[in-house]
């Protein structure tokens, strides 16, 4: 290229110095003197990146460049990528089938509740102002196609998934249950912060707020915690009375007739299983004794403490449960553990019994009356429910109290065992097998947990109508059931125990306390997995894909305005959790 006597140029020059090649870039100014064309070096560019030198040369050849941000701009920035790994999730699972095989608004509309709920819960009020487009804060709507979505629509399309709960579950048993499957079953609640709503009602407060009034509902999951089937109830319903609805649940929808039904203490009484199961030919159940019930079997020396000399369960039989399998387990941990427990309450108590006879000993306004006294101490001693350990005397003018010992060591004999009572036949389940299904329980919780506080928030619930309330649990089972699956393809760079058969073998038995595999005890220790990644929780997990955008990107100065989506990079654990999933970054 011939160049004008004065112009700069970038001069690559190369050099050898044995087996290495030195390259340099040197910016150079040619000019003429006395007829020869000589090269004035005015400095050393070969520090910078190519791209940045081949600009340079560029410009010197007379090329023009704009800057990005003259070209280009940035019309808004929408939180995506969480948006796209549950709705992908959602429809890899085929969830939005069988809520409905025809595509409809209302399925939409219901599909977009469900995933709102796991990315970020909130009103249905708060939630409808996501989905259009001056308000977003994800692409959800845009996704989905309902920008132009108002609270109306949402409260048509929840009454029109009420309408297809039965089917929508008869579908998902018909997925996951099989003839002779067993079943988990618990009963929650989620306090109410209203007071116009026909179901709430005060009843006993699972969450401990006894302040509000409450619902109830009961949750059938698979063995593996996979939940199925939910049904809402008045707030006063007791544990026991919902199990004739989850019954008939089980085998006239469902259509299964041999099942092992799994339930807690609380909701297999005795006075149920003779009214509403043992008659029923094929439906067996595990449930655990409550404790004056263990009480019983000892002072009729059904079992005894030498029995846990070596082993800790032992399978026994008693007259009271006839043509039923009685499993007696003893966990030492959790036998320390009640102990320490009942001591601090009777120390607690005694501390609050100290203050009472100090009342009534003082010079000034001593505290009397056999009946004020009385009150006062009713409601010291009830409140940690440890009135039958203490025997009390109660005069106009005094008050004392004592340890009743004998009661406290009869009670402290019994600490740490259980006893599951079971009508499944030995040949079908031995009795470590029907422990674990027992203790599989949990997984039940597990979904508890998730539905009412850490994920999807059952509470607070912002209805006021039975059918809506209805249609609002429902949804956060739908929303946990897409959040089970994503946990089972996430586990990798979770910190949730992705080898719990390894974790089972670990155990000493099935009585002791469940360990975590060592994997899982590595990533707990060190935040990172065998290949070196972070791990996260499901919800910081879902954080960090929502910082993936999709930014809409304006070419300026375009007659048309002409606009494109543009998605960043993505952050290699961001890259791991969409392979995992199996899920597109596009909707």
């Amino acid at each position: 290229m011939k160049r004008k006597e004065g112009a700069l140029h970038v001069a690559k020059i190369i050099r050898r110095h044995g087996d290495k090649t030195y390259r340099s870039f040197l910016l150079r100014r040619s000019y003429r003197e006395g007829g020869k064309v000589k090269h004035q070096t005015l400095g050393n560019i070969s520090h910078l990146p190519d791209h940045i030198v081949a600009v340079v040369q560029g410009a010197l050849q007379g090329k023009t460049y704009a800057l990005a941000t003259d070209l280009f701009q940035i019309v808004r920035s929408l939180p995506h990528g969480h948006v796209a790994a549950v709705l992908g999730t959602l429809r890899k699972i085929g969830l939005d089938q069988i809520i409905d095989s025809r595509p409809s608004r209302e399925r939409d509309l219901v599909v977009a509740m469900i995933v709102a709920r796991l990315i970020d819960p909130r009103s249905k009020l708060a939630t409808v102002r996501g989905f259009r487009e001056a308000t977003a804060f994800s692409t959800l709507g845009e996704c989905l196609g309902i920008q132009s979505a108002d609270e109306d629509d949402l409260y048509e399309a929840m009454d029109w998934l009420l309408d297809r709960q039965a089917r929508i579950e008869n579908k998902l048993a018909k997925r996951h249950l099989q003839e002779g499957v067993l079943l988990l079953y618990d009963v929650s609640g989620s306090y109410y912060t209203g007071t116009h709503c026909p179901l709430v009602a005060f009843g006993h407060p699972r969450d401990g707020r006894k302040d509000f009034p409450q619902i109830v509902y009961g949750l059938l999951c698979t063995k593996e915690g996979c939940p199925i089937s939910v049904h809402v109830f008045k707030g006063n319903t007791s544990d026991p009375t919902t199990l004739k609805v989850q019954i008939q649940t089980i085998r006239q929808r469902f259509r299964i007739s041999r099942v092992i039904f799994v339930a807690d203490r609380g909701v297999l009484r005795e006075a149920r299983i003779e009214a509403d199961i043992r008659s029923i030919e094929g439906f067996d159940w595990i449930t655990a004794l409550r404790a004056p019930a263990i009480r019983v079997l000892a002072e009729q020396g059904a079992f005894q403490m030498s029995l846990f000399d070596q082993q800790d369960l032992a399978e026994i039989r008693s007259p009271d449960y006839p043509d039923e399998r009685l499993i007696v387990c003893r966990n030492p941990l959790l036998a320390e553990e009640r102990a320490r427990k009942r001591e601090e309450l009777l120390r607690a108590t005694e501390k609050k019994l100290d203050q009472i006879v100090a009342a009534t000993q003082r010079e000034k306004r001593p505290l009397r009356g056999s009946a004020s006294i009385a009150l006062r101490v009713g409601r010291d001693i009830g409140k940690r429910k440890v009135e039958k350990h203490f025997k009390v005397t109660i005069t106009d003018t005094t008050f004392s109290y004592e340890r009743i010992t004998e009661k406290i060591a009869a009670e402290a004999a019994l600490d740490g065992i259980y006893v599951i009572r079971t009508s499944v036949k030995s040949d079908v389940l031995d009795a470590d097998h029907t422990v674990d299904a027992y203790k599989g329980l949990s997984g039940v919780e597990r979904a508890f947990r998730c539905m009412k506080t850490i994920d999807l928030k059952v509470r607070p619930i912002h209805h006021r109508r039975p059918h809506r309330v209805r249609a609002h649990v429902f949804m956060c089972m739908l929303g946990y059931y897409v959040e089970w699956h994503m946990r089972q393809a996430l586990a990798p760079i979770l910190f949730d125990d992705e080898d719990k058969e390894l974790a089972k073998a670990l155990r000493e038995s099935v009585v002791s306390p469940a360990k975590r595999s060592p994997k899982a005890e590595e990533k707990a220790q060190t935040k990172l997995n065998d290949r070196g990644e972070p791990v996260h929780s499901f919800r910081t997990l879902l954080q960090d894909l929502s910082t993936l955008t999709k930014n809409r990107v304006r070419i300026v100065g375009s007659a048309e305005g002409a606009e494109f989506d543009q998605v960043p990079e993505l952050s290699p654990l961001q890259q791991r959790a969409f392979e995992l999933l199996g899920v597109p970054l596009n909707c």
